[in-house]
């Protein structure tokens, strides 16, 4: 399997398959393939796994894809403005990543859910109390909202994250939720309420823009029900007054 990611904040994954060779993504992210790739939705580990996925934010089936007669291609993008990333994963050792974060990944990759293991995380967690396990040996593609920042800590290393802008972490890595210190900053200091201690050895992945974020900054622009999506600005008020006054 050979892979290509493309594009800067609208980033595309681009597989190229030996016959015989099989990628799975999830439901719809699918942008483009060669004319011999066969696709068939499957229940990928059956229905209990497939109930797991649901829980997690991804689809209950999951996509095959396979090349037929010769070497084909199949590519795969997000749902939102983001950032695309290979993940190695090797036997006997697993990534976490946030919901919604799995995209694409080989065959022998086995996507699974992962509860988080601190009743603190659970509850004040941000992003919910499922995670994505990622699992197997192979190469997986995860995709998040924004660009990604990496950090490889060291033994005893931790850094402390915003919940929502954690996209994922090598097993190796320990974790928990605290709150923000001072009833003040927790209230007035603009941040999210609770942090994610991430402790290591291993890798992290953070997210330089969540989608809650994203989604907060649009939403002033957006039109109001009764309103076109055309009336804004200058020109959108005085076309509204001209209509208004035939």
């Amino acid at each position: 399997m050979k892979y290509k990611i493309t594009g800067d904040n609208l980033q595309l994954v681009t597989i190229e398959l030996s016959p015989g060779e099989r990628v799975y993504g999830e439901a719809g992210a699918m942008v483009y393939m060669s004319p011999n790739m066969t696709m068939e939705a499957k229940m990928r580990g059956g229905l209990l796994k497939a109930i797991g996925r649901k829980f997690a934010g991804e689809t209950m089936f999951l996509t095959e894809f396979e090349a037929t007669g010769g070497e084909g291609l199949v590519a795969f993008g997000g749902n939102a403005p983001g950032t695309i990333k290979e993940i190695e994963v090797a036997s006997g050792k697993e990534f976490i990543a946030q919901k919604d974060a799995f995209l694409c990944a080989e065959d022998g990759i086995e996507l699974s859910v992962a509860f988080q293991r601190k009743l603190g995380s659970v509850f004040f967690g941000g992003e919910g109390f499922i995670l994505e396990r990622l699992a197997g040996e192979g190469t997986a593609f995860i995709h998040a909202c924004g660009d990604f920042i990496e950090f490889d800590l060291q033994q005893g290393q931790t850094m402390k994250v915003d919940t929502g802008s954690v996209v994922g972490w090598e097993g190796t890595v320990n974790y928990d939720i605290e709150k923000v210190p001072g009833i003040k900053t927790m209230f007035f200091g603009g941040e999210s309420l609770f942090l994610t201690s991430l402790t290591g050895p291993g890798k992290i992945i953070i997210q330089s823009m969540t989608l809650h974020n994203l989604a907060s900054a649009l939403s002033p622009f957006m039109p109001s029900k009764g309103e076109t999506s055309g009336s804004s600005g200058v020109v959108g008020t005085l076309l509204d007054g001209t209509l208004g006054r035939r």
